[in-house]
């Protein structure tokens, strides 16, 4: 008697299959078509992704291999030309190493490249901020310690990921101008943070060594 209940079952299912097919068929047909396209464009799009990244590594490691060579103009150019027609991560190393190759022979044209970095928010504040100690470490040698200060300060505070380097250069900064009290402001705050590196430690052990000699002298 079972078995004739559950054939009964399975006729009553199938007949509500059928109708659903009939009903929806078409439908069912469509959105498998889409979603099997679906799947294949997103593969296809992965697969052109990992292409342009593959050729974008290739032509910047090219871009390197000259500046290592010291040809610093052909480097320059090739990642400039990177900046604007690579991936999105290659840009943004480009950008960075195209200001490097400037500041070579151009100081003041790479301080402007790094302020578009600094400028660009799309890059993210930790990259705004290697920007900014970038070109504090241009101008520490020739800007006013002022000029150096206004640049790096803000990124002296605790939670910056590259305060230990502005500290430094701002120590180096008012040193080199004499300015004794800011200079001595950055030795202790430096010296007194036991999460200072130990090769910006020895660095900045040397300038108080200096300091003290001048002021002996």
């Amino acid at each position: 008697m079972s078995d004739i209940f559950q054939e009964v079952n399975e006729e009553v299912r199938r007949e509500r299959m059928k109708q659903l097919w009939e009903r929806y068929g078409n439908l069912i047909v469509v959105i498998a078509f889409l979603i099997v396209g679906g799947v294949a464009g997103w593969r296809g799009y992965e697969w052109w992704e990992a292409r342009k990244a593959a050729e974008a590594g290739a032509t910047f490691e090219a871009a390197a291999a000259l500046a290592a060579e010291g040809k610093h103009e052909q480097a320059e150019a090739a990642f400039a030309k990177i900046a604007v027609e690579g991936t999105s991560g290659y840009r943004i190393l480009a950008r960075f190493r195209e200001a490097a190759e400037l500041a070579l022979r151009d100081p003041a044209a790479a301080i402007k490249a790094y302020d578009a970095l600094i400028a660009d928010s799309a890059i993210g504040r930790a990259m705004q901020d290697l920007a900014t100690v970038r070109a504090g470490l241009l101008l520490a040698d020739t800007a006013p310690y002022d000029e150096v200060r206004a640049r790096l300060e803000p990124l002296t505070a605790n939670d910056r990921p590259f305060r230990h380097t502005a500290r430094e250069i701002l120590a180096l900064a008012a040193w080199r101008v004499g300015d004794h009290k800011a200079a001595t402001h950055w030795f202790d705050l430096i010296m007194t943070d036991a999460e200072t590196p130990a090769g910006t430690r020895a660095r900045v052990e040397m300038l108080i060594a200096l300091s003290a000699a001048d002021g002996k002298g």
